[in-house]
């Protein structure tokens, strides 16, 4: 059998038919594989890949294994792994996997370095866990490294830290913030499987309920339009005023975090940010809040402070932990304070997958062939490849849009036409 360290090889047919049906909703990323599969332009390419083992990147490392490259892969979270789909990248694929789910943080780094191993010519990255142990472990790999492609908003923030310090050796192109990314994965992806995971871990019913966001970018936005799509009253809390400006324009209540703790039946945190939950809103929180976390790490909520404030912790249900504080109030944790769509549901649709790993397999692309000359760094996605994506996009759903006439390109063009 193929290298790797996976939960059970047996498990390799369910995870097959999965990662099929998966595919059915992917259809921008089905065509860039079906053209790309007799060229093999990315032929002899080591691809290193440190992400959530899912059905959706089940078909992202088809579609770069079919085009050529060498493919491993490691998990990017340690809940996230879907087993089935390891197991079936591994006997059905032959591509080599590391993950299993719930596995240690000793197991989750020494996965990473059996991809390190892999002398990896790209990475790719959800949450540059990757790229940060090249760089603080094995510098000698980064001359002969291409590039790589970054999925997430953490991650970005992460790596856009390291470019100002000039510890970033190799360029990253910057899929998170790619328009057919951010305005459709982050929104209706994480609006979509967060409220998802939610709703799996607590079967509590969100109508009637007070509802906080913390946090209103992109992942944000989407999550408090499916909250009151649920019938929830929702509140979002910011530190950035246009930010908030924008949520109070969109109908939302806006007020600090420490206030609505109080309020709160549920407060969800969407920042890539650390501790936005912290000891002094976990002393008001409302008795039973429950507490989830859609971003990266799971460093959002102060879990060390909860666990401090406890004096009992119990698990009524998979993925819930209950929190008897001093004062007798109760709060729930979801999924250990991670990523609560892939740790406690399946993560983000497919549909929306879709788009965001054509950028990336674009991306990839774009960093093997021999005209891109990228300076280390972090760089957007070209703006012709977005376009692309979002142009098959419409295609794959049957939908027309109309064209520019010469006469309009014309006017668009010239500063002498006015009034």
């Amino acid at each position: 059998m193929t290298q790797s360290d996976i939960k059970d090889p047996a498990l390799a047919p369910q995870g097959a038919r999965r990662i099929e049906w998966a595919r059915r909703e992917m259809p921008v990323l089905n065509a860039l594989m079906e053209e790309t599969a007799h060229e093999r332009p990315l032929a002899g390419i080591r691809v290193g890949g440190c992400l959530h083992i899912t059905t959706e990147t089940a078909n992202l490392a088809h579609a770069l294994q079919a085009a050529g490259a060498e493919v491993v892969l490691c998990a990017s979270n340690p809940l996230s792994t879907q087993d089935d789909v390891a197991a079936a990248l591994v006997v059905e694929y032959g591509i080599p996997v590391f993950a299993i789910h719930g596995e240690s943080t000793e197991t989750y780094y020494r996965h990473i370095g059996q991809v390190i191993a892999h002398r990896p010519q790209i990475t790719l990255d959800d949450g540059a866990d990757l790229v940060s142990e090249i760089h603080k472990h094995h510098r000698d790999l980064i001359p002969h490294i291409l590039g790589g492609t970054e999925e997430t908003t953490t991650g970005v923030i992460r790596l856009r830290a390291m470019a100002a310090d000039g510890a970033l050796g190799y360029p990253i192109i910057a899929v998170n913030d790619a328009m057919t990314k951010h305005l459709f994965d982050n929104r209706y992806g994480t609006g979509q499987s967060a409220l998802d995971g939610v709703i799996r871990a607590t079967n509590i019913l969100l109508a009637g309920k007070v509802f906080t966001v913390v946090g209103y970018g992109w992942c944000g936005r989407g999550i408090a339009m499916r909250a009151r799509g649920h019938g929830a009253r929702v509140i979002v809390t910011e530190v950035e005023p246009l930010r908030a400006l924008e949520a109070a324009m969109d109908g939302y209540q806006v007020m600090p975090l420490r206030k609505a703790a109080a309020l709160s039946d549920f407060i969800v945190t969407a920042t890539g940010d650390k501790h936005v939950v912290d000891e002094e809103h976990l002393a008001v929180a409302k008795d039973g809040c429950v507490l989830a976390n859609a971003g990266h790490f799971n460093v959002e909520i102060n879990i060390p402070a909860l666990e401090a404030m406890s004096v009992d912790r119990q698990r009524p249900r998979p993925s819930v932990d209950e929190y008897r504080l001093r004062d007798g109030r109760t709060l729930r944790l979801l999924a250990e304070g991670r990523l609560v769509n892939l740790a406690a549901a399946e993560g983000h649709p497919s549909a929306v997958m879709d788009m965001s790993f054509a950028n990336q397999f674009l991306s990839v692309r774009h960093l093997t062939e021999g005209t891109t000359t990228l300076s280390p760094g972090v760089h957007r996605v070209p703006e012709e490849l977005d376009r692309e994506v979002a142009r098959r996009k419409l295609a794959a759903m049957n939908l027309e849009i109309d064209q520019l006439s010469e006469e309009q390109r014309r006017y668009l063009s010239s500063w002498k036409e006015g009034t």
